[in-house]
């Protein structure tokens, strides 16, 4: 008899040991994701016996879930200022990169388990694109040149289009035996476009509903945000197109326009995507059963299209898809190092597994030992790599502190945190020399982590966060002044 008492009992534990263990992950430079993987198959059946799950379409409902959310939290926190410039390599490595990876992979497919060709270009296809959910969640934090990880995000959250298509192509001559390769074309650059198409809309709409309707509590903004998210991809996946990339896209418009609460819902989604992340490892991990994994066959078998994932297609990925886009050697190494494989190459291999199709629980064991690999090489060196070759910006900060009015919904003002850096305009400049406008207020100064009081005479220096109160009729001018872009909502 099924539990509820124990089961909350269960997630709750999950949830913690999931927490903690992501600052153990920092300590011994292992890639979060990794352990959360550990964790799953440690209270497995094959591990301690507490769990036992075995539902592949539970698993890929679960996983496609939180990588809508975890989609939508990274294109909100996502630039357009520092993607818009690196569009085309992006966009090259998450079409041209991912096809260019599925044939090399694929020929290695063929040779090493001695499949068919259709069986081994649906290897290579699962493991194709390189994964959001690793790829944000190793960056965030590192100090790696904007441009490189802008790349590698921009990347990793438009290349699922491209992987799904040929998941499901190869899928579908494997169970039908036909296919028709102008129709498989069309339906591509129809998920691609439509996708696109789609974000570009409900972002749109999601920035002008959350600025227009007057919610009564401050806690439903962040809710109605991740509403659309929601909204965007079910419309996307039910008009054939890609509803991963529309999530994308959409965030990376309400991310970066002019937003009322912006401080919740960036916050809850943070929290909320972090979450999202913890279970979907975990479960992924539940799936997967260690007597089946680490057996010799599947471990040699994993390593050896590892090597040839990371060493070879992935580099001549990279380097076929970006001649001519600017980059130089050392980054086209970087950016083939960091190219992580995580949950969508493991959600996609349950795809196999719930069509039907022979051998599919050898592709799934095979495809897992090779996250696993990928994650625990490749993740755990990505900050080393780009420090031996000189590839590192200046050091990220993220600030703890957070300020926001909750009547903006009500009141027209709302206060804006700002980092002072070295070009900006207000640097080393003291307040009463700065030509704010009427509206517009310092209210607090965090320098050092010591809250410093404003003065006329006070200098403002390079790492200061500035909590600034203005009326959104002078944000506009305010945000010109400090060097920020504005953005119409």
């Amino acid at each position: 008899m099924f539990n509820i008492d124990y089961f909350i009992l269960l997630g709750s534990l999950l949830l913690i040991i999931g927490v903690m263990t992501t600052k153990f992950s920092t300590r011994i430079g292992v890639p979060a994701l990794v352990l959360f993987l550990v964790v799953g198959m440690v209270v497995g059946s094959d591990g301690l016996g507490i769990i036992y799950f075995d539902n592949a379409r539970y698993a890929q409902l679960i996983g496609v879930l939180a990588l809508i959310i975890i989609l939508f939290e990274g294109g909100l926190q996502t630039k357009w200022k520092t993607v818009k410039p690196v569009l085309k390599p992006s966009l090259s490595l998450a079409t041209t990169g991912v096809l260019i990876t599925t044939s090399i992979v694929a020929v290695a497919a063929k040779l090493i388990f001695d499949i068919s060709w259709f069986e081994a270009f649906l290897f290579g296809a699962i493991v194709g694109s390189t994964d959001a959910a690793a790829v944000f969640a190793v960056l965030k934090g590192q100090n790696i040149k904007a441009r490189l990880g802008a790349t590698l995000e921009a990347e990793s959250g438009t290349n699922d289009p491209m992987a799904v298509f040929l998941t499901i192509s190869f899928i579908q001559l494997l169970t039908s035996g036909e296919g028709n390769v102008l129709m498989f074309i069309l339906s591509f650059f129809w998920q691609m476009g439509m996708g696109i198409v789609l974000g570009l809309a409900f972002g749109k709409l999601a920035t002008f509903a959350i600025n227009k309707i007057n919610l009564d509590s401050s806690g439903l903004y962040p809710i109605f945000a991740l509403a659309f998210a929601l909204l965007t991809y079910s419309s996307a996946a039910l008009l054939k197109s890609s509803g991963l990339l529309a999530v994308y896209v959409a965030a990376l418009i309400i991310g970066n326009s002019d937003l009322t609460y912006r401080t919740s819902i960036f916050r809850f989604n943070e929290g909320f995507a972090w979450m999202m992340q913890i279970l979907m490892f975990i479960i992924l991990g539940l799936l997967v059963f260690p007597s089946q994994l680490f057996t010799f066959d599947v471990m040699v078998k994993g390593v050896l299209i590892a090597i040839v994932l990371i060493i070879i297609a992935r580099p001549i990925a990279v380097y076929l898809s970006t001649i001519k886009m600017g980059f130089t050697n050392k980054e086209k190494i970087f950016l083939s190092w960091a190219g992580l494989r995580g949950a969508v190459p493991i959600v996609l291999a349950t795809f196999p597994m719930i069509a039907g199709i022979k051998d599919s629980q050898m592709i799934f064991n095979v495809v897992f030992f090779v996250v696993l690999t990928s994650a625990l090489l490749q993740g755990s060196t990505i900050s080393i790599l780009a420090e031996k070759l000189g590839l590192t910006g200046p050091k990220k900060v993220a600030s703890t502190h957070t300020l926001e009015l909750v009547s903006i919904g009500k009141a027209n003002a709302e206060i804006i945190e700002y980092q002072v850096s070295k070009e900006d305009k207000i640097n080393d400049k003291r307040i009463v020399d700065i030509r704010f406008p009427n509206s517009v207020l310092i209210n607090a100064i965090i320098r050092s982590d010591e809250l410093v009081t404003p003065k006329g005479n006070t200098r403002l220096l390079e790492g200061d966060i500035l909590y600034i109160l203005t009326s959104r009729t002078s944000k506009k001018k305010l945000k010109e002044l400090i060097g920020e872009p504005y953005e119409e909502s």
